[in-house]
């Protein structure tokens, strides 16, 4: 029987979830746009406001990780998600009573930043503690799709809401849907227990047991690094995206949002081809297809000026190896970690990984405004594909399936010419 319909409590954290991320997808529209229509920023400014949204897992992505493995998670994200739902009503009203300004912008997008990484981090380890160990493939394709989709769907509305309401006010749908988040994680019945005093260490100490787990393991050292270079790459161009294709190619902003919507859309396809690549070619071939073959079609994004239906098949391709390498990755990680390293490993290697994201985003807005957004374009996405080679310089390359525990020694394969098998 399908997880949605045996598990109740799995069923309303996943719409929760994925209604949140409707809005996320919504207001990642309307900020840039809001910037860029009412405020009249520069390309850097655009940039240094994806930047600011990103900037506190550099900030408090460690410790919040050694606090969320000692406190109940789901506590932590009601808090989160009512933080996240005021602070995105603020912008609308600010902008009616004429308060708005591009420094206002910036603290609405650091603070809701820091409630992402405190959401984010609880929600990384309480997923596994909600679900069994067996249906924990099952339920990562399942979030990962539904928030392809419901990413899918927020981007284009998130255009079209831009220029029926004004961008402001775009982002009340944002603020709505973290309501409707923070009314589902208050009905899940499930409880957890709560932390014992043998986890009651200093901060200091959990965070360098985070550190030391992730930098002595040589696959979770591989999967972080790779994250970093990727998230580098891929915020250096999603950064001023937006406003090349307004100011280059030429589209309005509900053509924007609608040409970003069906080029996300490869990441539905990507949450539960992840899983079916996994059983079919391993676990460790499939993330290298994933994450080093699918993101070479990246390159036809910056010829959006020819053609936008180059931006689609580019931008399709990326979110296809994305998502679905996610999705082996996120169920990888949950069966290899101990349950009370969850919140410590998802905060180490969001720390590296989600860390590089403002840096790539001032690079873009930066390359943007000094050579130009095409060739800035240029240089960010190939950097894409280019960040796969650090998972093919590991001993990924040399494996069919990555390990389940901790310590497994996993057979490499070799070939001859008629079949596969173990050595």
């Amino acid at each position: 029987m399908s997880l949605l319909k045996r598990h109740r409590d799995f069923r309303l954290l996943w719409i929760g979830e994925t209604v949140s991320r409707f809005g996320s997808a919504t207001s990642s529209v309307a900020l840039p746009l809001i910037a860029i229509s009412m405020l009249e920023a520069t390309t850097f400014q655009v940039g240094l406001l994806t930047a600011a949204a990103w900037a506190p897992w550099l900030l408090i992505g460690l410790p919040a990780g050694a606090w969320v493995d000692r406190v109940r998670r789901r506590p932590v994200m009601l808090g989160a998600s009512a933080a996240s739902a005021a602070l995105f009503i603020a912008v609308p009203i600010a902008a009616v009573v004429g308060l708005l300004t591009i420094h206002l912008l910036l603290i609405a997008a650091i603070l809701g930043g820091a409630a992402a990484v405190v959401f984010q981090t609880a929600y990384t380890a309480y997923l596994p503690t909600l679900i069994d160990p067996a249906d924990h493939a099952e339920g990562n394709a399942k979030l990962h799709g539904s928030a392809s989709a419901a990413q899918i769907a927020g981007l284009g509305c998130g255009g079209l809401l831009v220029q029926l309401a004004g961008p402001a006010n775009a982002l009340v749908v944002d603020a709505t849907t973290f309501v409707v988040a923070l009314g589902c994680l208050a009905a899940i019945h499930h409880r957890e227990q709560h932390a014992g005093t043998e986890q009651l260490a200093d901060l200091w100490t959990g965070i360098k047991q985070g550190v030391v787990y992730v930098a002595n393991d040589v696959w979770l050292r591989t999967l972080t690094i790779f994250g970093a270079v990727s998230n580098l790459a891929l915020m250096g161009y999603q950064a001023i995206v937006v406003v090349y294709l307004v100011r280059d190619v030429g589209l309005s902003a509900g053509s924007v949002g609608g040409l970003v919507a069906a080029a996300t859309s490869g990441g539905i396809i990507g949450a539960f081809a992840g899983r079916r690549l996994s059983t079919r070619f391993g676990t460790a071939r499939a993330l290298l297809l994933c994450e080093l073959g699918l993101p070479t079609l990246a390159l036809l994004i910056p010829l959006s000026s020819v053609s936008p239906w180059l931006y689609l098949v580019g931008g399709f391709g990326v979110s296809l190896g994305v998502v679905g390498g996610n999705v082996v990755k996120a169920t990888f990680q949950q069966s290899y970690c101990p349950p009370d390293l969850l919140g410590r490993l998802a905060a180490t290697s969001s720390f590296v990984n989600y860390g590089t994201i403002p840096l790539g985003a001032l690079l873009g807005g930066t390359l943007g405004q000094t050579l130009g957004l095409a060739p800035a374009l240029w240089i960010t996405t190939a950097g894409v594909p280019l960040a796969g080679l650090v998972l093919l310089c590991s001993p990924m390359r040399r494996r069919r399936d990555l390990p389940t525990q901790r310590g497994n020694v996993v057979p490499a394969v070799t070939v001859d010419s008629n079949r596969e098998r173990m050595a």
